[in-house]
């Protein structure tokens, strides 16, 4: 057998992209690592599978070492194997994510993490080995399921406006999307109930009040469906020109 041995020196990791949405904006958590290599970057919650637990049992012990959170649904996304991204040996990584509400968990780094904490999407640039291509990779995924799932159940409080699920799927998507088209869709689909209710100690006029209608929901998550969003008509001008520049 010693024909297989070379087969049997690579390393398993795994690596979590945990989605939040906070104020109008969508955050990845991050933790800031306290051993080499790259010590003091801020990288994805991630380590080592040890040789006697399965790939998803590791993404949960990994997920709550780093940074506390138990009991978080974690789908496994894409599996990255490039001979050199990690610097000490062959390490081949499966990349996991997830949705969920930050006011819901409290973070708590420890192990290797020196600091847990959450960074805006669009903000995040350089982080360590290739997990910018990892979360990249997550948050395309994320994209494509906001059009075939109605995600915001995940991310948003119980109790939400229309406004705050519209600027979720704006950060999601990067993009204005039509205020009018956007509530007449969302609306048509009967997923959300109208909780009779408006906001409180705003200064603005108060918004109705709705909540997702969980029965529906868990039947468009089983049978999915398509969400097709309009543009703002400013950002849809600003498309049209930009194509027309592309081909001139």
């Amino acid at each position: 057998m010693n024909e297989f041995n070379e087969y049997f020196k690579s390393a398993f990791t795994v690596d979590n992209v945990i989605f939040g949405f906070d104020e109008g904006d969508l955050k990845v958590l991050l933790i800031n690592r306290g051993e080499e290599p790259f010590k003091g970057k801020w990288a994805l919650p991630g380590y080592f599978v040890y040789p006697s637990e399965d790939l998803d049992t590791a993404a949960k012990r990994v997920l709550d070492e780093l940074t506390g959170l138990r009991n978080v649904y974690l789908e496994q996304v894409k599996t990255f194997g490039a001979v050199g991204r990690h610097p000490i040996g062959r390490v081949i990584t499966v990349a996991y994510f997830s949705l969920i509400k930050i006011s819901h968990y409290n973070i708590q780094p420890s192990s290797i993490a020196k600091k847990a904490k959450w960074h805006s999407v669009s903000k995040v640039d350089d982080l360590a080995f290739d997990h910018k291509e990892i979360l990249d990779a997550c948050f395309n995924r994320l994209k494509w399921l906001v059009r075939s799932r109605p995600v915001g159940f995940e991310l948003l409080p119980p109790k939400f406006t229309l406004t705050e699920l519209q600027h979720l799927y704006e950060a999601i998507l990067e993009t204005e999307l039509d205020k009018r088209n956007f509530r007449k869709k969302i609306l048509s689909m009967n997923l959300l109930i109208d909780l009779d209710e408006t906001q409180e100690g705003v200064a603005h006029r108060p918004a109705r009040l709705y909540k997702f209608d969980r029965e529906k929901y868990e039947k468009f998550l089983a049978e999915g469906f398509s969400f097709e969003l309009k543009e703002s008509k400013k950002k849809e001008k600003k498309t049209k020109k930009k194509m027309r520049a592309n081909l001139a």
